[in-house]
């Protein structure tokens, strides 16, 4: 079984949008990076549904990053991220 190499696509730095630079800051990151900072910013904000883990309940800086939404499923999440994403 050959070793799995990463996607160099998702490696390589992508600048966030205004709107997402207010949750993951303003440096360029790799995509892989940007999700987990997405993910810490989900947690420490307690921002999953505590019944449906796989909901998660956007705050003000979250809605701007999901077109407006205040409810968005995991899923979902990184279809938002490719229009803030250059």
């Amino acid at each position: 079984m050959a070793d799995k190499k990463p996607n160099p696509a998702l490696m390589k730095p992508v600048q966030p949008s205004n709107e997402l630079v207010a949750v993951v800051g303003s440096s360029p990151l790799p995509r892989t990076e940007v999700v987990s900072k997405v993910w810490d910013y989900i947690k420490s904000n307690n921002l999953q549904n505590p019944e449906n883990k796989r909901e998660l309940l956007a705050d003000e800086k979250l809605q701007a990053v999901f077109d407006g939404k205040s409810k968005v499923s995991m899923f979902e999440m990184n279809k938002h991220f490719a229009q803030h994403l250059s």
